[in-house]
């Protein structure tokens, strides 16, 4: 599925990541943990080649390079990133962009195919249909946000999902909400998940199968969910 091989960040003036290399497989459910400032945001951004960062190494993806790519054909591809605070997206609805985006991707839906899988993911999120043709996460809220990107990710059914730090800004119910909601497509679809995060409480309910430890630029320690605890536990001084 994914294969990162002797990886390299950096911006002009500061080393990020130094040969990290990193093995997701089909169905596998991987946590990356770490420290604050670390890199682990800065490595889902790469993943989409965010050309803000300079890099060596390469990003495999379904046996394609696709480490220069642009990141709408990475996308295209069936990578799907839903970030800590997902961006504000002015003049442009849900419904618009979505629709857009299918029909890019060979993907067509008919309008009332469209709007009845729409409207039964809006029920089963427990989000207003109107949501659909609000602007992109404009003026929403921490819990709307999360629970808009998870509309996007019913309707393009990716086949790899990114989870960048999802838990931030989300009270227990949202969490709670956006969790099922992930394990759901899951069960449905077993893509394969990478989730960053600095803390186990959401690793308890989209549990990994493995768990790596990212600090000083590379991945430092691996192992199973047990990991997670030792972490929770100890820190991350110790390793």
């Amino acid at each position: 599925m994914l294969e990162i091989k002797n990886l390299s960040i950096q911006t002009e003036d500061k080393k990020i990541l130094n040969d990290l290399n990193l093995k997701i497989n089909d169905g596998e459910i991987h946590a990356i943990m770490g420290p604050n400032g670390v890199g682990k945001s800065t490595l889902c951004k790469v993943i989409l080649n965010d050309k803000n960062y300079l890099k060596k190494g390469t990003i495999i993806f379904n046996n394609k390079n696709i480490t220069n790519e642009e990141t709408s054909n990475i996308a295209k591809e069936g990578i799907f990133l839903i970030n800590q605070n997902p961006i504000e997206l002015e003049g442009i609805t849900n419904a618009e962009m979505l629709r857009t985006v299918l029909n890019a991707s060979g993907k067509k839906l008919n309008i009332f195919e469209f709007s009845k899988k729409a409207k039964e993911i809006c029920n089963e999120l427990n989000i207003p249909e109107n949501f659909l043709h609000r602007e992109i996460n404009l003026g929403m809220s921490g819990g709307e946000k999360k629970k808009n990107e998870l509309i996007h990710l019913w309707m393009l059914e990716p086949n790899f999902i990114i989870l960048d730090e999802i838990d931030s800004g989300l009270d227990v119910d949202s969490l709670k909400t956006v969790e099922e909601s992930i394990m759901k497509y899951y069960e449905k679809y077993k893509p394969s998940i990478l989730i960053i995060t600095h803390h186990k409480q959401i690793l308890e309910n989209i549990k990994p199968d493995f768990v790596h430890i990212l600090k000083d630029g590379m991945i430092k320690k691996s192992g199973d969910y047990n990991l997670a605890n030792y972490v929770e536990e100890n820190g991350f001084n110790n390793i």
